[in-house]
């Protein structure tokens, strides 16, 4: 990958943005966005639309949500504790012991998620998964008022966790759900600009994928897109305990997957795959009999329809501060996209239609 492009993408992932807190990271994605792309455009959702070959058609949607699964702060006790509530989704037996950061208008402040320690609890205790209430973030505060001078209702957190590099072309990070997805899409416009397609084309890092695809939705409305592409991450089936007869089979460095479905368009699918073939793109395919959620779904929907392809990139360990993906295939994910958009032009139908 790019050196630049590396740096960017390592950036973003270290920028917080739990939904509805995107700011910084939409922030490092206009600013990425303005070296290549023609237009930049924030709109009132917070969607960063970047626009090539604007006033061309058909229009070409390629979207990738910017915000992250994380915390806020729902109550201050008397101690000073910081009781919490989930944005997006959490099993609720990862956050126990996890160092976390507290995002608040003085500044960051680090914090330590609690909870009583085995030693004290009672054997029904001991068998029981913990409940998101029932844990608290200690920030060292000495009681409520020392903790509110520092700490308001409604602050958001996410967890101390840093991009690493892993053995091989692995890395591991909080948030390639799916910043990931985000630096796909802007990668791929990037791209473009240097060989350009005779479609016009947008790249969005949408927001508030993680609690209703809101972003994805408002966006497409405003582009008005005839095809769009979706970029999400997906499950990786490659570790112990995945029934690959129930959920297909995924697996990290084998090349970006290509969806195929209900959610998809089928011309979109075909081309997806005839570009990778024809740029020798390895790449799997996984199926989807009914929505993808992610945004491609509100996508697909927007207006009169839309024609939708979702690319994915495998991921172990989804929703928790260590994602696990390999690095190329994120890399042929941009190419992907960007060999797509070139096979578009006016003459394109994506009417379903029967071969």
């Amino acid at each position: 990958m790019r050196a630049e492009s590396l740096n960017f993408f390592q950036t973003i992932l270290n920028s917080p943005s739990p939904s509805g807190f995107e700011q910084k990271t939409a922030e490092l994605f206009r600013q990425y966005a303005h070296d290549f792309a023609e237009e930049v455009q924030t709109d009132l959702m917070g969607n960063v639309i970047a626009g090539l070959n604007v006033n061309r058609s058909p229009r070409v949607m390629f979207a990738g949500h910017i915000d992250e699964i994380g915390f806020l702060v729902r109550y201050i006790s008397e101690e000073g504790f910081l009781y919490f509530g989930s944005i997006g989704g959490h099993d609720p037996v990862i956050p126990v012991g996890q160092r976390v950061t507290v995002y608040t208008q003085k500044g960051e402040v680090s914090g330590v998620i609690g909870r009583k320690p085995i030693h004290l609890m009672e054997d029904d205790d001991r068998r029981k998964s913990p409940q998101i209430h029932d844990l608290w973030i200690d920030i060292g505060a000495a009681n409520k008022a020392a903790a509110q001078e520092l700490v308001r209702v409604g602050d958001p957190i996410v967890y101390t966790s840093q991009f690493q590099t892993l053995q091989g072309d692995f890395a591991a990070a909080r948030s390639f759900d799916n910043k990931m997805g985000a630096f796909v899409v802007i990668e791929a416009l990037r791209l473009l600009a240097q060989d350009r397609p005779s479609a016009a084309v947008y790249a969005v890092g949408t927001v508030q994928e993680e609690v209703g695809l809101r972003g994805a939705r408002t966006s497409a409305y405003g582009i008005d897109p005839v095809c769009g592409i979706a970029v999400d991450v997906t499950h990786a089936t490659d570790y112990p305990g995945v029934d690959k007869k129930r959920v297909g089979e995924v697996l990290p460095g084998k090349g970006p997957a290509i969806c195929r479905g209900s959610n998809i368009n089928p011309i979109v699918f075909d081309m997806l795959v005839e570009t990778a073939q024809e740029l020798d793109i390895p790449y799997q395919l996984e199926a989807a009999g009914g929505g993808t959620g992610t945004d491609a779904n509100a996508m697909q929907v927007s207006r009169a329809g839309m024609a939708t392809g979702l690319v994915s990139v495998a991921v172990r360990y989804m929703h928790t501060p260590c994602e696990v993906l390999a690095l190329k295939d994120v890399e042929q994910a941009a190419m992907l996209l960007a060999g797509f958009a070139r096979k578009v032009t006016p003459e394109t139908d994506f009417t379903p239609r029967l071969q």
